[in-house]
């Protein structure tokens, strides 16, 4: 399969690019009818994956087991290191990543099936491992809301991570997982500026938005963190102190950080981004990751990836360490519980 490459800004669109995928031996340019910025439609399409939980065994990340109801993410995030997996569907990790969405119409029903199965063990599941489980078609289709039901129904708990105020919409339901200590709700909230934020992320909330969710979580009684994730060298990192203050007085309890990561054809999706929207620092961003990056704009390593080596690094990890304290976030939290997990209702109605 072969994709054009587009190299004008398309509107609502994260990418400038849509350049062929690393597993395509085919590659097809054709020339802009115009030279003004197009608009590309969402397209979707129906995933068939006979299975709904994902497993790893990275010691970066503080779970095993994840859920992800879509493939691709409309949010358009620039940075966003799931952009490769595209490749492995034969579509590009530029625009089409954010404009073609694979749709997992009968999530909730493999998770029934999932943790029902004798071979479950109650643990901790994290959605949204790798696209946006509230990006906005979710409004529409509701698969989110359809897990969360199960979750709810067999208490297991669940930690969300999303850049989107429509989490607030199921308040609902997580109220009742939150009376088992079995959710905590982790928002994503890259800067504070929103003329950034727009460019950089163009189809998620607002970063006023997302202040506003943590706050709404917080006055529902649902756990609600914080994630600077990704935070960008030499771009955002200057926004620590005010960004932590912010969510401390919304009401978040805990706030994280991740380096930025550059996989693949991220690295010159970036680098173009960074071209056409913010040209004076450019220089400065990529000489600060490879600062981070031992030369290098990416770093796979795990122990390393998420949050770089040498000096830059441990100035960046004093500042968030430091601000962290100065807002209050050093009090121990209480970890989400397996406790009161349970089979389904409906299974008991069997007996």
């Amino acid at each position: 399969m072969s994709h054009d490459t587009i190299k004008t800004p398309a509107r609502g669109r994260g990418a400038l690019e849509n350049p062929t995928g690393r597993f395509e031996r085919l590659e097809i340019q054709c020339e802009p009818e115009s030279d003004e910025p197009g608009q590309i439609k969402t397209e979707l399409f129906k995933d068939t994956s006979h299975s709904i939980i994902s497993y790893n065994d990275s010691p970066d990340v503080g779970f095993s087991a994840s859920l992800n109801p879509y493939r691709g993410c409309e949010h358009g995030c620039i940075y966003c290191f799931a952009r490769p997996t595209h490749e492995y569907l034969g579509l590009s990790a530029g625009q089409d990543f954010e404009s073609k969405i694979f749709v997992k119409m009968n999530a909730a029903a493999l998770l029934r099936k999932e943790l029902a199965a004798k071979s479950w063990k109650p643990q901790v599941m994290a959605i949204s491992g790798v696209t946006d489980c509230y990006q906005p078609v979710e409004r529409k289709l509701g698969i989110t809301r359809g897990c969360l039901e199960v979750l709810a129904e067999f208490r297991n708990p669940a930690v969300i991570i999303t850049k989107n105020h429509l989490v607030t919409r199921d308040i609902d339901i997580l109220s009742r997982l939150a009376e088992h200590q079995a959710v905590k709700v982790m928002v994503s909230i890259t800067t504070l500026d929103p003329k950034l934020a727009r460019v950089m992320e163009p189809r998620a909330s607002r970063p006023d938005l997302r202040v506003r969710t943590v706050r709404e979580l917080s006055e529902a009684g649902i756990p609600v963190g914080v994630m600077m994730a990704p935070l960008i060298p030499g771009l955002t990192d200057d926004e620590i102190p005010h960004l932590l203050e912010t969510v401390a007085q919304a009401g978040a309890n805990s706030v994280h950080y991740t380096i930025l990561r550059l996989p693949y054809g991220v690295k010159d999706l970036f680098q173009t981004w960074l071209e056409q929207h913010v040209p004076l620092k450019k220089n400065k961003v990529l000489h600060r990751i490879m600062e981070m990056r031992d030369g290098k704009l990416n770093d796979p390593e795990f122990g390393s990836r998420m949050r770089g080596n040498g000096a830059y690094a441990e100035s960046i990890a004093q500042l968030f360490a430091l601000s962290r304290k100065r807002f209050g976030f050093n009090k121990a939290k209480k970890e989400l519980s397996t406790a009161s997990f349970r089979k389904s209702s409906e299974q008991f109605s069997l007996f």
